[in-house]
Order: C-alpha cells, then structure tokens, then sequence
C-alpha cells in the first residue's frame, strides 16, 4: 500500500518584487492524501499542470516535498533516495540508453543495484514481453512501441513494490496507443503490482484504472472508480474533463420545484429554489424533431461524424451568444444542418450542480435524491 498524508509541494515563485525579493511561492501540491492498495491499477488524472507528475515524482524520490509524507508499505520513505525506495518509473519518453543494446538497458538497474545473473533475468523478462528476436538492437532501431516495452522490461526487471508511469503512451499512434493499453492492462494483471499511472487522457485513465483520482490545480477533486467518476462527477470541473464529448452543463434556475434552463421545463421535487447548473452528457440525451417542453430545442448548427455515431450540437438561443447543447445520435439518424430539434434528457441520467458541486441526481419519476458531492 501507497499512503500520502498531508503531502504538500511549493516551488519558488516566478516573479521579484521591489528590491529583487521573490514574490510568493507556487504551490503544486496542496495537502493531499491518499491511499492506493496492494495491487491496484490507479491513474492519476488531469490537465498539464494541475500537480499529477509532481505527485508521481514525489513518491519516486524525484522531488522532495516541503511537507507530508510518503509511506511505502510499512516504510516512511518521505526523506529516503530514489535508489532506496523499490519502486520502477517508466518515463514519458523511455529513457533507454542510446549507445546500449536492448538487453543492458533491461539489465542496467539490476547492475546498479549488483544482481547476479542479471543478463538472464533480463532475457527472461524480454521474452515475457516478445523482446526476444531484439536483444542485440539499439533503441535507434526500434519502433516506439518496441522502445516502450523496453522500457516496461527494465522496469519489471528489478521486481519492485509500485510502478510508476508516467504518461508512457502519449508518444505513440493512436492504432499503437490502443494495443499498448490493452498489452499494459493485462500485463499489470499478471504480475499485480501495485500501478501508478499519471496521464492527461482520460479515455486511458477510464479504459486501463481500477480507481482514478482526478486532480485540479493541486488538488485532488474526486478518486473513485471509472463508472463513479464517469456516471456521477463530483464537479463541474470533473464533469467537463471526464468523457470523449463533454457534458452539457446549462444554467437553470429552480422555483418550486420546477427546473427551468435553456427553454426546458423539467421536474425538480425536493431541491432548494435558487440558480442550478444541470448537467447531461451528449450521451445520455435522445435527438426529437417534435417540439417538447421538457427537452432543449434549438437549431441544428454542428454535426461531427463520430464513424458509428454522430454528435448533434443544438444552438438555443442566439446562435453566437446562445446556449449550445450536445447529442449523440445513432449513424444514419442525424438532422441536417439548420434543422429544428429537441435534445431529450434519459429518464435518472442528468446531474445538478450547485457552487461547482455535484448536489442531486434527478430520477425517473423526477424527483431527486441528494448526493455526499465530493468524493
């Protein structure tokens, strides 16, 4: 187990201020804890900047935090070595060794640390990862996902407690990117080693993780399962980072338990009057082109062809200044464009946001239940 309590980092700020002292301090990690179980496949999740390779670097050793700490097991390696910590990073770029061959970059760590016999522990995980036809090759002559599984070699080489990724995917196609999610997800299952892994795409956080922490701005905003964080957001910040089509999150005001937004009249038994945010993924919205006082009509400005589907943007509204709404249409059932049609919400699928925060999801019979928000 992976335990970070109170972990905060602080860099020196940027600027100077009158007589050249330094202004501030930027802060990217601010008083986070976490738990990550024996075993667990957990994605850190996030958009460039908000603290996720910090936080990976942190527990590597890689960065030393200004307060908190780092428990490993039953170790607390906040002030220990990188090279005393037993874990394995693969970077974002590999990091082989250009002038080795395959097999001493997979053996080089176990050199370092004096392992005897370590030319055959790195054939023997090489063949695990059908390296084995390109032990004498240089990275030069690689592909990238041939480099990249180098890389995971050397990192399974030295058997560790954790592995930590960061983003080892992102400099590959897209058709090579999709089988070395697959490849990594199955390997991780084998060998059940406790996985760390920091990326910005969040279909590969949802395809690959048992758990995901979302981060903003050095703060973790939600961990939970992929369906959790998919199906019930904490945040509107969540919300609009998690899902291949962004969720729709239109302003609405409650009075008397009646939701009106966007031209919609929609149920709201049970929630507070005042000003709401509803939320509705494209997905979970049906396309009419009858006229409904519970759906969301507008002007059909935008249609993107998704190959078995198609996404529907809606212009309520003024079609520069408005309200637009999504819909995921199947193929061959979408309008064409300047078309006229109601975006439907699914009966239990939208969310109710309040100051930012997940506050209610609506059910079928348009009532709705309160939720804990953050998670």
């Amino acid at each position: 187990m992976i335990v970070l309590s109170g972990l905060t980092k602080e860099f020196p700020g940027g600027g100077s201020g009158i007589g050249g002292k330094e202004q501030g301090k930027v802060t990217a990690l601010d008083r986070l804890d976490l738990e990550i179980g024996d075993g667990e496949f957990f994605a850190l999740l996030g958009p460039s900047g908000c603290g996720k390779t910090t936080l990976l670097r942190s527990i590597a050793g890689l960065e030393t935090p200004t307060a908190g700490t780092v428990r490993i097991g039953d170790v607390d390696v906040t002030r220990l070595p990188p090279g005393k910590r037993d874990v394995a990073m693969v970077f974002q770029d590999y990091a082989l060794f250009p002038h080795m061959d395959v097999t001493a970059n997979i053996a080089y760590p176990l050199k370092i640390k004096k392992v005897p016999q370590r030319e055959a522990r790195a054939a023997e995980v090489a063949a695990r990862l059908s390296l084995s036809e390109l032990l004498t090759r240089r990275p030069g002559q690689l592909s990238g996902g041939q480099q990249q599984r180098v890389a995971l070699a050397r990192a399974i080489a030295t058997r560790p407690k954790a592995f930590l990724f960061d983003e080892p995917l992102s400099n590959l196609d897209a058709r090579l990117r999709l089988e070395a999610r697959t490849f990594l997800k199955r390997l991780q299952r084998e060998l059940a080693v406790t996985t760390i892994f920091v990326t910005h795409d969040q279909s590969e956080a949802l395809a690959l993780a048992d758990r995901i922490a979302v981060m903003d701005a050095g703060r973790i905003a939600q961990i939970g399962t992929p369906a959790e964080v998919f199906q019930r957001p904490a945040t509107t910040f969540v919300a609009s980072f998690i899902g291949s089509t962004p969720m729709n999150l239109i302003p609405g005001e409650i009075a008397g338990s009646v939701l009106r937004a966007a031209g919609a009249t929609l149920p709201a038994e049970g929630v507070p009057d005042g000003p709401i945010t509803y939320g509705l993924r494209p997905e979970y919205a049906d396309l009419s082109r009858v006229e409904r006082e519970d759906a969301f009509g507008g002007t059909v400005a935008v249609v993107e062809n998704l190959g078995t589907a198609h996404l529907v943007t809606l212009a309520v509204g003024d079609p520069y200044e408005g309200t637009f709404v999504q819909a995921v249409v199947p193929e061959g059932e979408e309008p064409a464009l300047g078309e006229t049609a109601w975006a439907v919400p699914r009966p239990g699928r939208a969310l109710l946001y309040r100051d930012d925060l997940l506050v209610t999801t609506t059910t079928m019979s348009g009532a709705a239940r309160t939720s804990s928000g953050r998670a």
